[in-house]
């Protein structure tokens, strides 16, 4: 079916659920595991770094692609949106609660500096890439979706990511940690195609996932929605 008007919108059940999900996990990937470098030892002894929020951080883009997939783009703006907003409310508190004088006898101070300290920026970039990436991942999978008649979900999940997860990982890295102590520019980098790499392999990694869990939203919200005539605006108010 088409997207139909705002007077003819379903009640879905899942929706909501699905988008406290995909907020959950950004939010969590972004505070907890966007800061920390790590590394696997290659076959020939080397090392190669990769940001650890890379484990988690993808399974939000696979969410956004069972929100467009299944609810259509207007729906996967709102949530893109819920997102972007709960990351701005995310550093405000961290700069409030950082900010705050530590109470006499407490020495926490330090590490909790050191941990949220440049909170504000990576936000910000993270908040940048997300939005940027996002939305490029929805709109490249809503208008697969149509050149293709629905067929091929795989090809539009892996391709969307493939253009999704890339912008991300190329705003976020530079943006977030250039210039900072243990970033040199070559490490930065390899992060940066390293992120995107992995992103992929794991959308791909977990196609199988994904068609279970659109089939089976599918069928449960009984809907088959393509976006013939919506608005493709990021800031657009109405379908």
């Amino acid at each position: 079916m088409d997207n139909p008007p705002a007077s003819e919108q379903p009640n879905f059940r899942y929706f909501d659920l699905v988008m406290a999900a995909f907020v959950t996990i950004l939010l969590l990937s972004n505070l907890i595991g966007a800061a920390k470098p790590s590394y696997i030892v290659l076959p020939d002894g080397t090392q190669w770094s990769f940001g650890a929020g890379v484990l988690f951080f993808p399974v939000s883009y696979i969410i956004g692609d069972v929100l467009t997939e299944v609810y259509g783009y207007a729906r996967a703006r709102r949530v893109i949106w819920t997102g972007f907003a709960a990351l701005l409310f995310m550093a405000f508190m961290a700069w409030v609660v950082v900010s705050l004088p530590a109470a006499e006898g407490w020495n926490g101070q330090a590490a909790y500096e050191q941990v949220f300290g440049n909170t504000w920026r990576i936000v910000a970039a993270s908040m940048i890439a997300f939005w940027a990436g996002e939305f490029a991942n929805a709109f490249v999978l809503a208008k697969m979706k149509l050149w293709t008649r629905g067929r091929h979900l795989w090809m539009r999940t892996i391709g969307s990511t493939v253009v999704g997860q890339g912008l991300d990982s190329l705003i976020f890295y530079p943006l977030a940690f250039y210039g900072l102590a243990g970033w040199p520019p070559e490490l930065l980098w390899q992060v940066v195609l390293s992120q995107w790499l992995i992103k992929t392999a794991w959308e791909a990694a977990l196609t199988p996932v994904t068609y279970a869990v659109v089939g089976w939203l599918k069928r449960r919200e009984g809907v088959e929605i393509f976006d013939t005539g919506t608005d493709f605006s990021p800031f657009a108010t109405r379908h």
